[in-house]
């Protein structure tokens, strides 16, 4: 009998398969850019669902130049954040450290959400009314990187069902940290859209939590093949756990476990169009499926993004960068056709 041979099931290189720790991605590092002007490298939003835009295709190297063509899109509603505090990082020989932070006054925290961010953050920052001397003391560190941190409002839309803000660091970048600290200084308290940080047709990297499963077995975790029907006793398992010599189960071998709710990373994804809702209606008819009805700012972004319905995404700017030319486009329509087969 001939010796079978087939790719390996299950790519190690996500490994380990393990429950993210928050339901949103956490993001690990911003990319450098020369850019001159300080400006936001990240924001947030919820996935509403998915719809199709018709499009012109404007490359003139396209086999569809000149042409309508259809584009899957992930509608993420992009309500306005705010600038809570700004943190600096040093360097020390275990890596960048936070070298100190400052938050706005606690009286304005309490007015932009009342009873609510208190759950999210540390008693020291809330009782924090020394901004001033906080950002001197940021001034004279030795500082290799500035971020801002900002809560999200869900508060104001409806479609998801949890109205407590969540804290994240955004990236600061352009200017030395002296400039980053003064746009911070002026920027703390106030408001942030999606417009300040990204423009229609850039590519940003969206990181996100995938749907999760719970615990399954090895064949729908990892896409191993059934055993024959007359194999004793067992068909969805593997034949053997390794040899005998070893005399331990190696961390190579697909077993069964967590499936899904990972954070993965998804790069160069494109904004293909910024509005608000009140100016351009997406919601389709009955509304997204799990989701309901978008009323303030969205984003529709080529393709699809990890996670289900009402799963916070997060988006930075693209670190890997991408080989393709950015050809302009332009919408043609945009499908508001019921998603429920009305």
């Amino acid at each position: 009998m001939a010796k079978r041979s087939h790719p390996r099931r299950g790519s190690m290189a996500f490994s380990p398969r393990k429950r993210s720790a928050r339901h949103f991605g956490h993001v690990k590092s911003w990319p450098e850019t020369d850019a001159s002007e300080v400006r936001v490298q990240g924001f947030a939003g919820w996935k509403a669902g998915m719809t199709h835009i018709m499009a012109r295709d404007l490359n003139p190297r396209s086999n569809s130049a000149g042409q309508e063509i259809r584009i899957p899109v992930t509608v993420v509603e992009v309500p306005k954040m705010r600038v809570l505090g700004v943190r600096g990082y040093k360097m020390t020989p275990y890596g960048k450290q936070a070298a100190g932070e400052a938050w706005v006054d606690s009286e304005q925290i309490s007015e932009a959400f009342p009873q609510l961010v208190e759950r999210r953050l540390h008693k020291n920052a809330l009782k924090s009314h020394e901004t001033d001397k906080h950002f001197e003391a940021l001034g004279k560190a030795d500082l290799v990187e500035v971020r801002i941190i900002a809560a999200t409002q869900p508060h104001s839309i409806t479609g998801t069902p949890s109205k407590t803000p969540e804290v994240m660091e955004l990236g600061l970048v352009g200017g030395d940290s002296a400039a980053k600290l003064e746009w911070a200084k002026e920027n703390i308290g106030q408001e942030l859209s999606i417009g300040d940080v990204f423009t229609e047709g850039v590519f940003v990297d969206a990181v996100g939590v995938t749907k999760g499963y719970g615990w399954q077995g090895v064949i729908k975790r990892f896409g191993g093949k059934l055993q024959s029907h007359k194999n004793s006793k067992k068909r969805r398992q593997h034949g053997n756990m390794g040899d005998f010599g070893t005399g331990y189960v190696r961390k190579t071998i697909r077993q069964g476990g967590q499936t899904g709710y990972h954070q993965r990373t998804e790069y160069n994804k494109r904004i293909l169009s910024i509005a608000s809702a009140e100016d351009k209606a997406i919601t389709p008819a009955g509304g997204f499926l799990r989701y309901g009805e978008v009323n303030s700012e969205y984003v529709l972004v080529k393709g699809s993004l990890p996670g289900p319905a009402k799963r916070l995404v997060r988006f930075r700017d693209a670190t890997r960068g991408s080989d393709k030319t950015e050809h302009p486009f332009e919408i043609t329509y945009v499908s508001t056709a019921s998603k429920q087969g009305v």
